[in-house]
């Protein structure tokens, strides 16, 4: 399992407000969740790290299931972020340059977001369902549509489906995120998007 380095969980203050205590559930409960598994991990376990009462931990999730698709909801926001952000350039090259250098600044957090995800399995079938209908519209809907927008404008070569680029993409930028830390990730990231693009020009 890829060691993955978390911030120092901060004192508890006395008036939290309920969004800085949501998030400092997640943080604790990701940490345990990472270490230890979906199953080796339970609320009590969760309220403890927190320092707050399982009644209290309760009230901001209605069970376990609840509490670890929130986290994944929450990396899946981020990465709705990211192809939002990428959006606003011009051309692909300048878009995915972007991309990878914002999937490069969040490393940790994505590396933490892909050990939860392993641990979907675990949750039941209908809210597995649910979040991968998500992350398909969110994620690889968001980063399609960039490669479609881009064959639509003579950048990419189109004798290949959309679908098949991005998958293509995620291939070459997953070892990126997924493993340890690299020496020099960004040269190593420009080298990637430099054969994808090569690969992938009009022909």
């Amino acid at each position: 399992m890829v060691a993955v380095s978390f911030p120092p969980p901060s004192p508890r203050a006395p008036f939290s407000s309920p969004e800085t205590t949501r998030e400092r559930i997640q943080t604790e409960a990701a940490r345990l969740f990472v270490a230890s598994g979906y199953h080796g991990v339970s609320m009590r376990e969760v309220a403890e790290a927190v320092g707050v009462t399982k009644p209290a931990l309760y009230h901001h999730y209605a069970d376990k299931e609840a509490l670890f698709l929130a986290m994944l909801d929450g990396a899946l926001a981020t990465l709705g972020r990211l192809v939002e952000h990428a959006r606003q350039e011009q051309g692909i090259r300048a878009q995915l340059d972007t991309l990878i250098r914002d999937l490069l600044d969040t490393a940790p957090e994505q590396r933490v977001g892909l050990q939860l995800a392993s641990e979907l399995r675990h949750v039941s079938p209908e809210r597995r369902a649910a979040f991968e209908g998500e992350y398909r519209r969110v994620w690889m809907g968001g980063l399609t549509t960039l490669i479609e927008e881009a064959a639509e404008r003579g950048e990419l070569r189109t004798d290949l489906p959309p679908s098949v680029l991005t998958r293509a993409l995620l291939a070459l930028t997953y070892p990126l995120v997924s493993g340890p830390p690299m020496r020099e990730p960004h040269q190593a990231a420009q080298a990637l998007l430099s054969v994808y693009l090569d690969g992938a020009a009009p022909r």
